[in-house]
């Protein structure tokens, strides 16, 4: 398994930062061809500025075609107006996993 953290400092309006997670987590989940194989969490860091994303998906033919759609486009640019520039990305292996969520 196959993941990404993602990470940047935000201290905006709240309203379109969660519009745009909710969005896309939305997309995500009623994509069938990444439903179940992609999964993407977002957390708020106790500063209430770092905001750090997490994905995790099964095979690169799934991030291939996330990559590819236009819901994706939309939510990396404006992770990247969130960011105020490039956030912070460090794609890596899954080593271990507890079982649960």
């Amino acid at each position: 398994m196959r993941g990404i953290t993602i990470s940047y400092k935000y201290s905006g309006d709240e309203a379109p930062w969660q519009s745009a997670m909710a969005v896309f987590i939305t997309a995500i989940n009623n994509d069938p061809v990444v439903a179940g194989k992609f999964t993407y969490q977002v957390a708020i860091a106790d500063d209430k500025e770092t905001r750090v994303h997490w994905g995790r998906w099964d095979k690169a033919e799934t991030l291939a075609h996330l990559q590819a759609q236009g819901y994706f486009k939309t939510f990396a640019g404006q992770v990247r107006g969130f960011a105020g520039g490039a956030p912070s990305a460090k794609p890596h292996d899954i080593a271990f996993k507890s079982s649960g969520w």
